[in-house]
C-alpha cells in the first residue's frame, strides 16, 4: 500500500487510535467520533474518483466535526498536501519533533472531552518518546506541539484518556481500570475492560482527572517498579473520599498490563497488592 494515499493514512490513523473499522457497501466504516461514538458504522470513508479520501457522517450529514475529532482538516483528505501546507507537515502526517533524530511515529492518542471534542493529542515514537500537541486553527498544520504558552501556562484542560468511553462505563456501573500509559489502556480495552490513564505517564495524575471517577469502582494497575508504586499511591490519594472503591493490582508476569496479558494471563489473574478503599463489605488487603 502507498502510505501517501490519504485513504490509507486515515485507515492507519484509526487503527493506531484503536477505533473499530469494517468494510461495508464499498466503504470503510467507523464510529461517529464527532458525536461521542454513539453510532457504530455511521461514518463512511471512500477513495475519491480523483484521488484523496471522501468522508461522510450520516448522522452529522457532513465531515467537519469528524475531521476535527481526529485532528485533521480538509487538506488532509488530499493524496498530496496543498502547497501552502507542505512546509509545515509532510504528506503522510507522521512528523514528530524527534524526527530529526531518526525517530518514527508509531501511535497517536487523542484526548477528548465529555462531548467527544478533541482537547489534545499525544504521539509516540519507536524510541518511546512522547510528544503532546494541541489543535490550533491558526497554524497551517492545525496543531501546536505544546500544551502551554511561552510563560508555561497550560492552555488545554486536563482530561483522562478515553473520557467519553469512561463516562459510559461508569454509567453502566462497570469497574474503571487505570493504567500508567495509553498502550496499556488499549491492552485492557482489547480484553473487554473499561480503562483510562493520564497523559505524560507516571506522576502526572491529578485531582482534575480524578473528578470524573466520583462514585466509581476503580482498579489501578501499578507498574512493577518504584515509579509505578509511587504513581499508584498518587492516584489513590486523589480517589480517597471520591471513588466507591479502589484496588491496586500488579501484573502476574512482567512489569505492566501488556506483559501480563502477553504471558497468557486473564484480568482475574492480576495480583492484588492493596485495597486502600475496599468495596463495602470486602475485607481490606494489607499493603
Amino acid at each position: 500500500m502507498n502510505d501517501t494515499i490519504a485513504f490509507n493514512r486515515l485507515a492507519d490513523l484509526l487503527g493506531a487510535m484503536g477505533e473499530p473499522t469494517r468494510y461495508q457497501g464499498g466503504a470503510l466504516r467507523t464510529r461517529g467520533l464527532c458525536h461521542g461514538g454513539d453510532s457504530p458504522g455511521t461514518v463512511a470513508i471512500r477513495r475519491g474518483n480523483n484521488g484523496g479520501a471522501v468522508v461522510f457522517c450520516h448522522k452529522c450529514q457532513g465531515n467537519a466535526d469528524f475531521l476535527a475529532a481526529i485532528g485533521w482538516t480538509e487538506a488532509d483528505l488530499y493524496d498530496e498536501p496543498l502547497p501552502e501546507r507542505q512546509r509545515d507537515r509532510p504528506a503522510d502526517d507522521t512528523w514528530i519533533p524527534c524526527q530529526d533524530r531518526g525517530h518514527k511515529r508509531v501511535a497517536q492518542y487523542l484526548y477528548r472531552d465529555e462531548n467527544g471534542a478533541l482537547v489534545h493529542g499525544v504521539t509516540r515514537c519507536d524510541h518511546k518518546d512522547f510528544a503532546q500537541w494541541r489543535p490550533d486553527d491558526t497554524t497551517r498544520s492545525g496543531r501546536r506541539w505544546s500544551l502551554n504558552d511561552k510563560q508555561g501556562n497550560r492552555l488545554v484542560r486536563l482530561v483522562p484518556y478515553r473520557l467519553p468511553e469512561l463516562l459510559k462505563a461508569k454509567e453502566a456501573d462497570r469497574v474503571i481500570w487505570i493504567a500508567e500509559g495509553e498502550k496499556d489502556v488499549h491492552t485492557l480495552v482489547d480484553h473487554g475492560l473499561a480503562a483510562t490513564c493520564n497523559a505524560a505517564g507516571s506522576g502526572k495524575w491529578t485531582t482534575e482527572h480524578a473528578q470524573f471517577l466520583e462514585g466509581a469502582d476503580v482498579t489501578i494497575v501499578a507498574d512493577r517498579d518504584d515509579k509505578g508504586r509511587e504513581h499508584a499511591e498518587q492516584v489513590v490519594t486523589t480517589l480517597r473520599g471520591l471513588a466507591r472503591s479502589v484496588y491496586v493490582v500488579q501484573a502476574r508476569t512482567g512489569k505492566d498490563a501488556t506483559d501480563h496479558f502477553e504471558a497468557g494471563h486473564k484480568d482475574s489473574d492480576f495480583d492484588e497488592v492493596w485495597a486502600p478503599v475496599p468495596y463495602p463489605g470486602d475485607p481490606a488487603v494489607s499493603s
